[in-house]
């Protein structure tokens, strides 16, 4: 009876704020389901109506007061923000100056924020370490280090890779092909024959393939014991560092291994190789053929012996191993 007479007794205005701010509780309750999600607009609603309205927490069944009072908060912190905005300072960095900065912090690792400031320096760009800092490259969090394409790149001039083969003949004999590969140019710098591969034999080999004081720092080969035992103190003596690959691994020894791939599709798969004279024969002509006119990808299409290209001139042919290839050239 005495809320009835207090009802009574209240501003109509009062009743219609508490009717409103109960039915939007009620509509936020309808649209969300089980739980209540409030909209940007319902926040700012009743930020509103903690500034005009003196018994606002008595309406609240949604939410605490204490919400209403955080989004206040908050969007006085976002009115101040865009109040003290100002064009002053440092201009901002193009989109160009900062995917530069970050594509010589991705392909330098060993560049510090100095170094690049250095180089935009010298490109007659002025940003400051701390912008540099900001937009250069975030990559894995590990110890400055170059590549391993860098590193092999700095070092395969001094590399070179042996491996053997087997070719059965035409009379079920098998025949050993030895080479030694180049890893700068992919070039393939010996290869000889046998029916019968000793350690002396191969010896002899690298001793042919490393005329004129042209030898390698490292020689890559597998643990063959066609090689011999002391394979590895006598290459120490004459500077040449063997490195072994691990037990069945042929990866470890790729160049030389898809040599010998290549070998097979391009030459050896299509013939049937009478004797060791024969085969003498077409690999000599192969290996011509491998090292002077044959493209290859690693080299971005160019070819292990390097000759000028002439772009003028009518263009003849010339039959490799009977027709099984063809080169191509413009007569000067």
């Amino acid at each position: 009876m005495v809320n009835l007479m207090c009802t009574a007794l209240r501003d109509r205005r009062d009743l219609v704020v508490e009717n409103l701010l109960l039915r939007h509780q009620l509509a936020v309750l309808t649209r969300s389901g089980r739980r209540p999600r409030l909209r940007a607009w319902d926040r700012l609603l009743w930020i509103l109506v903690q500034q005009f309205v003196r018994d606002w927490r008595r309406h609240l069944v949604v939410v605490q007061p204490r919400a209403v009072i955080s989004w206040h908060r908050q969007a006085w912190k976002l009115l101040w923000r865009w109040k003290s905005r100002t064009a002053l300072g440092r201009p901002r960095l193009s989109q160009e100056v900062r995917e530069l900065i970050a594509i010589m912090s991705r392909d330098n690792p060993l560049w510090g924020t100095e170094r690049i400031r250095g180089e935009l320096a010298k490109l007659g760009l002025a940003v400051s370490n701390r912008s540099i800092r900001r937009y250069r490259w975030r990559g894995p969090v590990r110890s400055p280090s170059q590549t391993w394409r860098t590193f092999l790149a700095n070092h395969r001039r001094q590399i070179w890779a042996a491996d053997l083969f087997t070719v059965h003949t035409l009379t079920f004999r098998t025949l050993y092909v030895l080479f030694f590969i180049a890893h700068g140019r992919r070039e393939l710098v010996h290869f000889n024959i046998t029916a019968h591969p000793t350690a002396a034999w191969v010896w002899r080999q690298l001793i042919e393939a490393t005329p004129w004081g042209r030898k390698p720092h490292y020689l890559i080969r597998d643990r063959d014991r066609v090689y011999g035992g002391d394979f590895v103190q006598r290459a120490k003596a004459l500077r040449i560092q063997t490195l072994l690959t691990p037990v069945r691994a042929p990866q470890a020894n790729a160049i030389a291994e898809r040599m010998v791939q290549t070998c097979r599709t391009e030459c050896l798969d299509h013939l049937i190789v009478i004797n060791e004279r024969h085969l003498q024969r077409l690999l000599s002509e192969f290996v011509a053929y491998y090292n002077t006119e044959r493209p290859h990808r690693t080299l971005a299409m160019d070819t292990p012996y390097e000759h000028p290209k002439v772009r003028a001139g009518p263009v003849s042919s010339r039959a490799i191993l009977g027709g099984l290839h063809h080169v191509y050239s413009r007569a000067a």
